[in-house]
């Protein structure tokens, strides 16, 4: 296979996971993302910003989390994103710890 068509592949494959969390599980919190597979869909957006800054283009993690979510971060998390348990957040502060914090 060559490159750009695995490039086509992986882009595909990226638009289908963000279209999977966005419209078919706008169920699944981010806080429960985190905790079990060690990402959730900020880190989509930040990696998505990353993308762009490695190839000179500027975009803010504002801006970077709207095309991910398809609207301003607010707007979902007003729309889909339920409080945290205390369990939840225990979790999570562990997981972002892991997964987020030592990658930076």
């Amino acid at each position: 296979m060559d490159d750009a068509t695995r490039t086509e592949l992986e882009a595909a494959a990226f638009r289908r996971l963000q279209r999977h969390l966005m419209e078919d599980r706008k169920d699944v919190q981010n806080i429960d993302l985190m905790n079990l597979a060690g990402f959730c869909r900020n880190c989509l957006s930040r990696w998505y910003q990353e993308a762009a800054a490695e190839r000179g283009i500027e975009m803010g993690k504002d801006e970077a989390r709207e095309v991910f979510y398809g609207m301003p971060y607010d707007q979902w998390k007003s729309a889909h994103q339920t409080e945290a348990s205390p369990d939840q957040k225990a979790a999570f502060d562990t997981a972002f710890k892991e997964n987020v914090t030592d990658k930076q």
